[in-house]
């Protein structure tokens, strides 16, 4: 069980849901910034930091939102539409600086995301020289809302997961940032999980969770984390 803390952020602060590795560590840990959808920081977000942590991983899930929750589809639709992109990088690059000076930090850090956050997430690695991996798992919102970037990957690696839903890893967004992040000499490596739903990895939503697609991703995800955030 995590709790809330607030961090420095370009200036200002920010808050975010904090999960620790439990038992002794004779190292430092990796870090990882868990990246809410159009939600808001709901408990679905905190559980993904909480299995983190039992992982191994310090995990911060920022309040992009400030405060603001919802479980309504049309109200999570104005909560997207009105974040205010510039103030997303400052809260996500603030949680990789304050995640890589605490002292269970070994200073790599990671990012994932999911639905716009999955968006975010990628684009997280063009924000901070602190991030070298992240994960978006279907990501949805265009990329002329962050203006990303991509050259930033160079040395760096993404795993992105598809939905069928959303149409594969085909989707105009998956192939532009696909392409941009090798073409900046990064690593990318696209999953596709055949008919799955948008949002598959969402146990709180039984009509589209997929339990065969989630433990893949899940695995996947890890694979990743371990290998490059960990010495």
């Amino acid at each position: 069980m995590g709790e809330m803390v607030s961090y420095r952020s370009n200036g200002g602060t920010s808050e975010g849901y904090l999960a620790l590795p439990t038992g002794e560590r004779s190292s430092a840990a990796p870090a990882v910034i868990v990246i809410q959808e159009w939600w808001g920081l709901v408990p679905h977000i905190t559980s993904i930091a909480d299995r983190f942590a039992e992982a191994g991983f310090v995990a911060l899930a920022p309040d992009l939102y400030h405060g603001k929750s919802t479980s309504e589809p049309d109200e999570a639709g104005k909560l997207i539409m009105g974040l205010a992109m510039d103030q997303a990088a400052k809260d996500i690059g603030g949680a990789a600086d304050y995640l890589a000076q605490r002292p269970e930090v070994n200073g790599r850090v990671g990012t994932v995301g999911f639905c716009a956050g999955g968006s975010l997430a990628l684009w997280s690695a063009t924000l901070s020289d602190r991030i070298v991996a992240t994960v978006g798992f279907y990501p949805v919102l265009p990329w002329e809302r962050m203006r990303p970037e991509w050259t930033d990957y160079a040395g760096k690696a993404a795993v992105i997961h598809c939905s069928e839903e959303d149409g594969t890893s085909a989707a105009e967004g998956v192939v532009t940032a696909s392409h941009a992040i090798e073409a900046a000499g990064g690593e990318c490596a696209i999953y596709d999980y055949p008919g799955t739903r948008h949002a598959f990895f969402n146990d709180d939503r039984p009509e589209v969770f997929d339990r065969a697609a989630s433990a893949s991703a899940w695995a996947r995800t890890l694979e990743l984390f371990r290998t490059r955030l960990t010495a």
